[in-house]
């Protein structure tokens, strides 16, 4: 099977990443946790192509052996890359021995159960060791920079119906209010008790970060739906939200499809180096929220790229139901600033550019086999 337009790798068609004058110098080791997930490989992969050491952690290294091979192959190196078991993220300094040495973190893991019905009991056990990490970055000496992954489900619902506009200080309070409701038929909030841990959980550490005062530069990133390659389909599968384009392949879960409202994405290589950006480009990234939303999306329109690019498959397609645009406005120029800094010129990546990439890994996947790394409740 192979696309109608020619292209067969999406990845190779964007600038390779490139740092100038770099706030954390090349070759520094940089830890990267939930290594094995969509978000953290690309960030891994990413850094690595920079020029950095990576050390990534995971739940179990023998089942994750892969990424060594992987990112040997990639980038030729065996000992740019390490692997470090975390068991239990939840575990009493649980992140001690891997913050030794390193001089920064991209931290990529967090809950990922969207049928949280209790968000402020969720957010306090979540909030114990994500911290802990924090605490244990500020204990260790080393550390110059911090990016922790956030979600623009902590900024605001999204409703296509509804004109709206994002700043750095909003907050999805709609979500922790409606997640409080007691009158309200948990059946009818959706996904708000999520989105209220979201929101509660990067409250939390902006809390922490003005409180303690962190001697290292500290930001979050912001994703919305993330669509593109993923790096190993026979080991990692089709994760998080690039699977929802492989469900619409298999014609599969379309109603939890048709939860999702149209909205903002981001392409996976994008969103990798604009953490590579926000960790070390120069002048140095401090105390920003930064918003990688690449552009508006719905998941009617991936259906129809798709069956563009594979017209053989048209008809197999998963036919989602969600009418409507996203008419949200977004502070998202920050960010693609940061992505030209790091090299990619022309910003960010098209929609179709994405979804090929997405439909290529799906092909991938059914080609060379594989079912993919069980997830846990602690996924990146």
């Amino acid at each position: 099977m192979s696309p109608s337009k020619t292209n067969t790798n999406m990845s190779s068609s964007k600038s390779k990443i490139s740092l100038t004058n770099p706030s954390i110098p090349l070759n520094s080791l940089i830890l990267v946790t939930g290594c094995n997930g969509l978000l953290a490989s690309h960030v891994a992969d990413q850094l690595l192509s920079a020029g950095y050491r990576v050390r990534g952690t995971v739940r179990n290294p023998n089942k994750c052996s892969y990424l060594t091979s992987l990112y040997f192959h990639r980038h030729g190196d065996p000992g740019k890359f390490e692997l470090v078991e975390i068991s239990d993220v939840t575990a009493p300094n649980a992140w001690d021995e891997a913050v030794k040495g390193v001089a920064g973190i991209v931290h990529c893991v967090g809950a990922t159960d969207l049928t949280i019905q209790e968000p402020e009991s969720a957010a306090k056990e979540e909030l114990e060791w994500q911290v802990g990490l924090l605490e244990a970055a500020k204990r260790a000496g080393t550390v110059k920079g911090f990016v922790f992954t956030s979600s623009a489900w902590a900024l605001w619902m999204p409703d296509a119906s509804k004109k709206v506009t994002l700043t750095e200080q909003s907050w999805n309070e709609a979500a922790v209010a409606l997640a409080r409701d007691k009158n309200v038929d948990p059946k009818k909030k959706g996904m708000a008790g999520f989105m209220a841990l979201k929101t509660l959980v990067e409250q939390g550490i902006w809390e922490w970060v003005r409180r303690e005062k962190p001697g290292f530069a500290f930001n979050t990133v912001l994703l919305d739906t993330v669509l593109g390659e993923c790096l190993d389909p026979k080991n990692q599968g089709i994760p998080s939200t690039p699977g929802m384009v492989h469900w619409i392949w298999e014609n599969k879960h379309m109603a939890i499809i048709d939860l999702m409202e149209p909205q903002w994405f981001v392409d996976c290589v994008d969103m990798a180096k604009v953490y590579v950006a926000a960790l070390a480009s120069s002048p140095k990234v401090d105390r920003e929220r930064l918003f990688a939303f690449g552009g508006r999306y719905s998941f009617k329109e991936v259906t129809r790229l798709l069956g563009e690019m594979y017209p053989e498959r048209k008809e197999k397609l998963g036919k989602p139901r969600k009418e409507g645009w996203d008419q949200t406005e977004v502070p998202n120029q920050r960010a693609e600033e940061l992505l030209k800094r790091a090299g990619q010129k022309e910003g960010w990546t098209r929609l179709e550019e994405s979804v090929r990439a997405n439909a290529e890994s799906i092909v991938r996947l059914e080609r060379e086999g594989g079912t993919g790394v069980p997830q846990s409740r602690y996924s990146s």
